[in-house]
Order: C-alpha cells, then structure tokens, then sequence
C-alpha cells in the first residue's frame, strides 16, 4: 500500500513550516510548496518533496495537489513586516488569500480521487461583535479586509466539496505565537514583537488599559491540531471549528510577564504603557476573545501541551539569539 501524499500549501510560512514539521515524523510522502524552498526538517520520517512554486501563478496550485490525498492550506497574505492587515481593493492580497483557495477548489471540481483539504482560517473572521467567548455557532460579521477575504476563501473550499468526493474543513487559528529550536520562519505577530522590543529596552505600547483578553496558542500546539484534524476530517469536515486554549489572558498581564522575563534575560525591566489607538484600528483590535474549542477536542483529543511560560521563554531564547548571537553564545 503506498503512503499518503500530503501537500502543505504556503510551507515556509510561519504556520506552515512547523506543520511541516509535525508531519514530517510520520510516515508518509509530504510535499513543501512555497514560494522559495521549504527546509527540510531533520531526523525525519516522511519521504519529503520540496515544490518551489508561485501558488498566485496560473495552474499552479493545480499541479501541486493533483495527485494528493491530503491537502493542508496555510497560505496567508502578510504585508509589511509585521502585519496581517490589509486595506480594501489590496489585489496582491486577495489573489493570496482568496485567489489559491478558489483554483483550489476548482482542481477538486476537476478530480474523482477523493481529496482531504484542512484550511487554516482565523478566529476573528467572526468580526468584533462575537461575544467575548466563541465556540464556533456565532454568526459571521468579519470586520477587516483580511478577516473578510479569509471567509470567502473558507467558504469556496466548504461549498466546493459539499456534493463529495472531497472532504474539507476549516480550523480558525486563535492568536499563534512563537518560536522554538526547530522554527525555520520567524513569528511577525504581537508576542514576538514585543518580545522583541524588551529584548531591545523598548517599552511595550497598548492600545487600551490592558484589559483586553487574547486567546493566545503556542505554535508547536498550532500544527499539531492541523495535523489532527487530517487524521478526523470524515468528522470534521463540512464545516469551520475554532481553535484556543480556554483562556484569555488580559494583554497587560501577558506583556507584563513578557517584560518580566526578558528583565530576567537582560536586567532591564522595560515598562508596559497605554497609547491612544491609531486610526487604522479595528473593532476586533480592541474586543476581548476567548476560545471555546470543546467540539474540535472531543472529536480530535486535541489540546495545548506548552505552558505559556514555557512557550515565552522558548520564544525568548530565539528572539534574543537573533538580535544577538554573540551574547546569546556567551550566555
């Protein structure tokens, strides 16, 4: 019997390489499709196939799942260096996030194999108006472009495989964060970043009093649930689950314990501060989310194993060696 071919779209992405990652322990035939090529994890089990590939590009994305079984989608448009958000009309944006997502599910309109498709979406597709606590029955309301164009993309590859053969599902990602030994693609998102201003003495900025919560999952945690879900999408699929840890951390307590422990790391506690919010903030930016993931946990036995400190101390010992080798070396 012949392994499993999984193709994981957008495999030098932060999501993606360490799902990459977590699939390469398995044994099975993995295709890395990126842009530029995926590094190929070490002490592996998998037979690993790196595509390097334009997934904007015409055909493209339909020659690189042709003959999978599996397909993992974790392909996210990132402007700038830091962000995820985008404006209205952005064309680059929009043929990442919604353009692969629709020749994706037309390549599955093309094929009678039956195909597994797990889509990496985004909790706050359900827009700023969710109530604090979501569990998955909320009504859609997204409020930024990129929450909007990962709806359409979501939607597209659930109506595309509801007459069969095909099976998608779509797992919303909670605030990922992180960095760890193994990590071959740097976390532009808020933790790291102001991981990264403490490492540099820079004051950690809120755009509120602090009490704003944030669900916040470790990266390694991340790829293991969308590689769980590969192994339920007979139960999974058809539908959108979120994802979380359960809790929501207040960011002031969060930057708070990210400040204490980098203090531990250089000696300088930098100071976490509230600023008035720029004009391109959002309803979402300021509402608090908590995710409720019981539904995906009872079907998958999914659940985090990092600890949030633990998961920081990983992410400050990666953040503060870039910065910094020498000192990192002689620490």
């Amino acid at each position: 019997m012949t392994d499993p071919l999984v193709t994981v779209l957008g495999a030098t992405g932060f999501v993606g390489s360490a799902v990459v990652r977590e699939l390469a322990m398995r044994p099975i035939r993995l295709r890395a499709v990126a842009r530029h090529p995926a590094p190929v994890p070490t002490g592996t089990t998998a037979t690993i196939e790196v595509c390097e590939h334009d997934l904007t590009a015409p055909g493209a994305v339909t020659e690189v799942v042709a003959d999978a079984d599996i397909v993992v989608h974790c392909v996210a448009y990132i402007a700038g260096a830091s962000t995820w958000r985008i404006t209205e009309g952005d064309n680059a944006a929009e043929r990442v996030n919604v353009g692969i997502a629709e020749e994706l599910a037309n390549a599955l309109g093309r094929r009678t194999t039956p195909t597994d498709v797990v889509f990496a979406g985004a909790v706050s597709q359900v827009g700023g108006s969710a109530p604090e606590t979501v569990d998955g029955t909320e009504q859609d309301n997204p409020s930024g472009e990129y929450d909007r164009q990962k709806l359409r993309a979501e939607r597209l590859l659930l109506e595309a495989t509801t007459a069969g053969p095909h099976r998608a599902t779509s797992i919303r990602l909670p605030t990922v964060f992180g960095s760890s030994a193994r990590s071959t693609a740097r976390d532009k998102g808020v933790v790291s970043m102001m991981i990264r201003r403490a490492l540099a003495g820079e004051p950690l900025t809120m755009w509120h009093d602090g009490t704003v919560r944030r669900d916040v999952v470790f990266v390694d945690d991340i790829a293991r649930a969308l590689v769980a879900a590969t192994d339920h999408t007979g139960k999974l699929a058809g539908r959108a689950w979120v994802l979380g840890s359960g809790r929501g951390i207040p960011l002031g307590e969060l930057f708070g314990t990210i400040a204490d422990l980098v203090a531990e790391r250089t000696g300088v506690r930098v100071p976490v501060v509230s600023v008035p919010p720029p004009a391109h903030v959002e309803a979402g930016d300021l509402h608090s989310v908590t995710v409720d993931s019981t539904a995906f946990r009872a079907i998958t036995g999914w659940q985090p194993t990092v600890e949030l400190e633990t998961a920081l101390r990983r992410t400050i010992e990666v953040c503060a060696t870039a910065q910094d080798p020498a000192r990192s070396r002689a620490t």
